[in-house]
This record gives structure tokens, sequence and C-alpha cells, in this order.
């Protein structure tokens, strides 16, 4: 089921430039009412529930509708981020409660250099075979 915004919780991140859902919609899907400033998901026949934005959102204001295989009628499913995890509150339809703890990061943030350890790029050979693209011209 797509992802929607609860209005009553959404305050459209205080209007700014980008709302987070819109900024982490790998769909670009979420989009923001400049007029009543709450986001909402502008089409929801392509949303993936990816839960990008259900996990982003600062006022848990997204939801994403669970499929009765897995959240029975009655049931949800809503995460809570934090700085280093996200506890995932699962509600069953006869008000049990589970949480589960997963860790989003084991680094700190912008501590990894993807490039530690590699050679410097010889833009010299970019032309020779083997690199990424290369077509060799036929005579």
């Amino acid at each position: 089921m797509p992802s929607f915004v609860i209005t009553e919780k959404c305050d459209g991140c205080k209007a700014q430039d980008k709302t987070a859902c819109q900024y982490i919609c790998p769909h670009d899907l979420m989009t923001l009412d400049r007029e009543k400033m709450k986001a909402y998901n502008q089409e929801p026949e392509q949303c993936w529930e990816c839960y990008n934005c259900v996990k982003i959102c600062p006022q848990q204001a997204i939801e994403v509708r669970g499929y009765a295989d897995y959240i029975p009628l009655g049931g949800n499913v809503l995460p809570m981020r934090g700085t280093d995890s996200i506890m995932w509150t699962i509600k069953f339809r006869n008000g049990a409660l589970k949480r589960f703890k997963f860790p989003i990061r084991l680094t700190a943030e912008g501590s990894v250099d993807p490039y530690a350890g590699q050679p410097q790029a010889d833009y010299s050979k970019i032309k020779q075979p083997g690199f990424f693209n290369y077509e060799a011209k036929k005579a």
C-alpha cells in the first residue's frame, strides 16, 4: 500500500526548501502543498513502499499501510528513527506490541572515505581498452 501523510501531524518540515520526505523519496513522489504547508504523495499508485519517507519524517506523520499477509487488519508498523538506530514498533490487531531496534550505521556520519587505499585516477589511460563504457573504433 502506498505511503500517506497524516495531515494533523505534518508541519511541512517548517517550510524549508525541501521536506525530508521529498529529499529521501527515490521515486520523487512526495511533494509539498505550499498553500496548506503539508506534504503528500502526489502519485500513490507509483509508490513502491520503500519506507524511506516513513523512516525520515521528523514528525512521524507518514505511514504505509501494510499488506494483510504480514500486518493483519487493524495492525500497523511504525519506525522511529534515532541518530544511531531505528526502532520498529509492530502493533498487532489484538493490541499486542513488539519492538525491534536495528542500528542504522556502524561508523560516525561523514567519517567514511570511500576512496581510501585506492590509487589516484590516471586520466591519461582513459581511452585504453578495458575501461567501462569504452568502445574501440573500428577501422
